[in-house]
């Protein structure tokens, strides 16, 4: 049986180890960014794997975290874990008027747009590709600027395929242009394909589809199917590096044929 303990019981730790653990009081709010973004993947890898223990646990060092610059800046006289929680608070209900305050049900980022200085204000620099694609497109969504389904992005999704194809090498030329990074061909076919990609997020937004998920499960199923590729080639005395591209494909066609 577990103790039975609270998040203030948590945050007297946190106090007490500031007082009288050495490494602890030597942390500052720009010494722990690393363990944050380290804790927040860490916990994104365990609700991945859906393991329900691991995630208890990282949860817990991502609150570890949350205590440790709370407690920092209590220190500091510039606030508390009190005001961090009412800050929260208000938040949420600003964010449910028609919960709290018999308002009307609102999109948030309707009601986040009044508030911005520009569509990308207050996004993290740092933000994964993927997500920021995401969430630039959720913030024009949220002012009008939007498909009414998917036929539009897909549209749109073709238009910039037919785009890159006008400045692919034709078949069977390994490289019809010479392309290295900053010249002219290379930014062109960068910009274009970029183009692509986000036209892609647009269509799994509106699809309803976060492109980081989908591609994380095609990562995962690739991994997957490409290992099993090279156990059967390994099992055959197949050498991956000397096979060629038809007998790969074979052994690949096989085992999408096994998967359930």
């Amino acid at each position: 049986m577990q103790d039975d303990h609270t998040l203030e019981d948590a945050l007297e730790l946190m106090r007490d180890l500031r007082a009288r653990c050495e490494w602890d009081r030597a942390q500052t709010h720009e010494s722990l960014r690393p363990y944050l973004i380290e804790e927040a993947h860490e916990l994104d890898d365990a609700l991945r794997s859906g393991e329900v223990s691991q995630m208890r646990e990282e949860l817990g060092d991502v609150l570890l975290q949350v205590l440790f610059h709370s407690v920092i800046a209590e220190e500091e006289g510039d606030f508390d874990a009190g005001d961090v929680a009412a800050s929260l608070i208000r938040k949420m209900k600003r964010r449910h008027p028609h919960l709290y305050g018999g308002g009307e049900r609102q999109p948030w980022e309707t009601m986040k747009a009044r508030t911005r200085d520009s569509i990308a204000d207050g996004l993290p620099a740092g933000l994964p590709s993927l997500h920021r694609a995401h969430r630039l497109q959720d913030r024009a969504s949220g002012v009008g600027f939007d498909w009414d389904d998917t036929e539009g992005p897909a549209r749109k999704v073709e238009e910039e395929l037919a785009e890159v194809r006008e400045l692919l090498p034709p078949a069977g030329a390994a490289h019809a242009r010479e392309r290295t990074p900053g010249t002219p061909g290379y930014i062109e076919l960068e910009s274009e394909l970029g183009d692509l990609l986000f036209a892609v997020v647009n269509l799994c937004r509106r699809a309803g589809v976060h492109p980081s998920l989908a591609l994380d499960r095609a990562n995962e199923k690739f991994v997957r199917r490409f290992e099993h590729v090279e156990r059967l080639a390994a099992a055959r005395g197949i050498v991956m590096g000397e096979a060629g591209l038809a007998t790969l494909d074979a052994l690949w066609d096989e085992v999408k044929a096994d998967e359930p």
